[in-house]
């Protein structure tokens, strides 16, 4: 077993855990002095555990994720085997992989990570409350500095097993979108038609491309319009992708028009300074459909 840690390096790399142990400079001593706490400790953790429920009780975030009373049992069951592990500091593979399944648990059921940091902070108070009354201040502290030294370690591997569940959520989410995304459609000979919604990034603004260009190729089309009034942000590089989308077009012969163009962003666009050159805009998609008929040779009248 190892673990991704995403302080390891500009590459991020696989630790395990005598390496995690070294990064975080958690001696053998260290483990002793939380072993022993744990043994002091141990017939009062039930107490404990109790204190940091009604601590939390209060919080924002006990109604919405623990007040199911079987909810709540088995979460205090869970924190239970949690500090039994912490308290044996046998920091093992077994060990890390179960911090690791409690980040991916936050981050699956939406637990906040201030949450998670504001309960170590809590347990630590408490484990040390329940002992400092047994031991000299010198000794207090010094299993202070080695509780501390085990906890930020266990908080680094939950919030790098957090971080990657929801980075991991949210590429499948936009491959998602990128699957539902409506496909280049040729609305009328010669006139090719793409809605665009959400967030466009350099990877997105590929697929794009390279949609529409292959339908240009296959249709021969003339116009391709790109509607971005489902396009929530525009920054610099959003409007840099949509540009260079436009040029590649006009590269094989077909011209593009940029439909939809609020006044917001065409005052983000002003305030970025992005020069929009010969690109063809509107601000609706009725504007870009009749300057389209009008480029391809289409007359349109109404009915009377």
């Amino acid at each position: 077993m190892t673990f991704h840690d995403s302080h390891a390096g500009a590459g991020g790399g696989e630790l395990t855990p005598a390496q995690l142990r070294d990064l975080y400079r958690v001696t053998s001593e260290d483990q002793e002095r939380v072993r022993a706490l744990g043994a002091k400790a141990g017939d009062r953790m039930d107490a404990v555990i109790g204190e940091f429920y009604a601590w939390l009780k209060d919080k924002p975030w006990f109604e919405e994720f623990f007040s199911d009373p079987d909810v709540l049992e088995h979460v205090t069951a869970e924190q239970r085997k949690y500090w039994a592990a912490f308290m044996s500091s046998d920091i093992d593979d077994s060990y890390v992989h179960h911090r690791h399944v409690v980040g991916e648990t936050h981050a699956r059921i939406g637990l906040p990570m201030n949450a998670f940091f504001a309960a170590m902070n809590v347990f630590q108070d408490l484990f040390m409350d329940v002992v400092k009354s047994d031991m000299p201040q010198e000794e207090h502290a010094a299993v202070l500095d080695s509780v501390s030294k085990v906890m930020h370690m266990d908080t680094a591997i939950v919030v790098d097993a957090y971080s990657l569940k929801v980075q991991e959520a949210l590429t499948e989410q936009a491959d998602s979108m990128m699957a539902m995304s409506t496909p280049v459609t040729e609305i009328w000979e010669g006139i090719l038609f793409l809605p665009v919604v959400g967030l466009i990034d350099s990877h997105r603004a590929r697929e794009i491309m390279n949609g529409t260009l292959a339908k240009i190729s296959a249709t021969q089309a003339q116009i391709f319009i790109l509607d971005i009034s489902g396009v929530g942000v525009v920054d610099t590089a959003v409007a840099n992708n949509l540009f260079r989308i436009t040029r590649a077009t006009k590269l094989m012969g077909c011209e593009s028009i940029i439909s939809g163009v609020s006044p917001a962003i065409a005052q983000t666009i002003v305030d970025l300074g992005i020069d929009v050159g010969s690109i063809r805009t509107t601000a609706t998609m009725r504007d870009a459909l009749a300057l389209s008929f009008t480029r391809v040779g289409v007359e349109i009248s109404a009915n009377r």
